[in-house]
This record gives C-alpha cells, structure tokens and sequence, in this order.
C-alpha cells in the first residue's frame, strides 16, 4: 500500500512539473485541465464517498465518531510536531509533542483529547505551510484526482509530509489494514463536511478553489504573525527585564494562561465533543479531505 501511494506521489510530481513548463498566469492557469479533474472527483464524491459518508453519520454513535477523530488528529500530531519544528517554533513544537504523547498514552492511542482538557492548545502544520512560511511562493492551483484542490507548492509538500510524517508508520500494518485506516479517516473527514454543503452557492469549482486559496494564505500569513509576535513579545519582555521588572511575562510563554487555561472545543469532556461534530467554516479544515490519503492528519 505504501509503494502504490508513493508511487502515485512520484507521479504527481512529475506531472507538476510539466504542468509548470506551460504556465502563464499565477493563480489558475490551468483551469481546463483543473475542471475536468473536479469533475471527476465531485462524479466521485457523489456516487461513493458522500453517501458513504452518510451512512458513517447514520449508523455510528457520536462518541464513536468523536473517537475515531480524535485518533486521526493524534496522528495528525506528528506532521505539526516536524513542521513546528523546521520553522523555529519552539512553543508550538513543544505543546504538538507533549499533546501527542499525552493523548497517546493517557487518551489511549488518542481516542480521547486529554491534552486539551489540559489546556495544551493544537498547532496545525504541514510542509506546505513550512514553504511558505520560509517565502515559497504556492504556485499555480491545481486540482489532483482523488485529492482535490492543491498547489504547486502544496502537492510537494503532501509529497514530503507522506514519506517523512505519516503517522500510520507507527503501527505494523498489513496493506488491507492500512487501506481499511485510510478509507476511515477519509470518510470520517467527509463526514463532517456534510452540514457545511449549503454554504456552496455558484460555481461550485470557482467557490471551492477561491476558498482554498484564501484558507492556505490566511494559514501561512497567521503562522508569519504568530512568529512575529512572539519574538515581539520577547523582546518587549527581555527590555522589561533589564529595567528590574519581573511582572511580564512573553504572551507565548509556555505557562501562559492561554497556553494552559482554554478548553478547546475538540476536548473529550466537552459538550461539543459529544454534540453534533458539525463544521462551521472552511477555514485551516479546508484542506484535510484532500489529504486523507497521503496523510492522516
């Protein structure tokens, strides 16, 4: 299982790169070739994976499905773990490290979010978002069979967080195991999507790509911002310091109150956890159904 999906990744890449050699415009130069490919995975979507999907919401407790996806988002831990950590960010590196061994260990395999009754707050990443934090710029869009909306940029970074951070390598899978894995976790995914489809109007591939592009920017632009105010904070409080003041402390502090004081709406113990697991946006979500099976983030 793992050589077929690698393989289709090799494929991809060579495919990008010569999508590349004929690109003119910067945002969606490939639009014919990108709607034929959203028509085929929306064929897709509606004959086999939505009513899968349906049949996964109907028939399965909430707090079952509440577990299941609390077990993938663990996994999803170590690609935010890696990719914290490949862009300098110590804080966020540490809480994505300690919410994955506690949930892990004390959240049995992650079915339950104890990290976040902890207050440990959930950074997500991936290599995209690590390319575009160091300046790469996302490249055309591109819609990919099976996947879905993407990047240039992006698609190389599914590419890498697959073969460095897939956290299904943590257990001896046989290949129908691992299949039977990915094929959960992308109909859990989708799952949580079905409420959000009314808020699509128009053109559904105009829509779909406009949200993408704004979910990925706003993700690499917000992680920029925390960054620097960070090191704003920082600095502020090391200039405090040298004043003889010892009452500030850096808002990202690891014991600040709000790395340590909010509930996340994600934790086990939560009315939500147990409610209706409804998406209410397509913001940093926006993306994960299209990389459930390269990644089970």
């Amino acid at each position: 299982m793992n050589q077929l999906v690698r393989q289709f990744l090799v494929s991809l890449g060579v495919m990008l790169s010569a999508l590349t050699a004929i690109a003119e415009t910067p945002e969606d130069p490939w639009e014919g070739y990108n709607r034929a490919v959203f028509s085929f995975n929306d064929t897709l979507d509606r004959y086999a994976l939505k009513p899968a999907a349906q049949g996964y919401q109907a028939v399965t407790p909430t707090p079952v499905q509440k577990g299941v996806s609390n077990f993938f988002s663990n996994l999803g831990e170590i690609p935010n773990i890696g990719n914290n950590l490949l862009q300098g960010k110590w804080d966020e590196t540490a809480s994505s490290t300690f919410r994955f061994l506690i949930n892990s260990t004390a959240g049995w395999f992650g079915i339950f979010d104890v990290a976040s009754e902890l207050g440990l707050q959930r950074y997500e990443e991936d290599f995209g978002q690590t390319l575009g934090y160091w300046g790469v710029s996302s490249g055309p869009y591109v819609v990919i069979p099976f996947l879905g909306s993407s990047t240039v940029r992006d698609a190389s970074g599914l590419v890498v967080d697959y073969s460095l951070f897939d956290g299904l390598d943590l257990y001896d899978l046989s290949s129908d195991q691992e299949l039977f894995a990915r094929t959960l976790n992308v109909i859990q995914v989708r799952a949580k999507y079905l409420s959000a489809e009314r808020m699509v109007f128009g053109d559904r591939y105009s829509f779909l790509r406009d949200v993408y592009l704004q979910s990925r920017e706003g993700a690499v632009n917000d992680n920029k911002g925390r960054q620097f105010d960070s090191q704003t904070n920082q600095s502020s409080n090391s200039s405090t310091s040298e004043q003889g003041s010892w009452g500030s402390e850096a808002d990202d502090s690891w014991g600040s109150d709000s790395s340590w004081g909010d509930e996340t709406d994600d934790s086990w113990g939560s009315e939500s956890s147990w409610g209706d697991d409804e998406v209410d946006s397509w913001g940093s979500d926006s993306s994960q159904i299209e990389d459930s099976w390269g990644n089970a983030n």
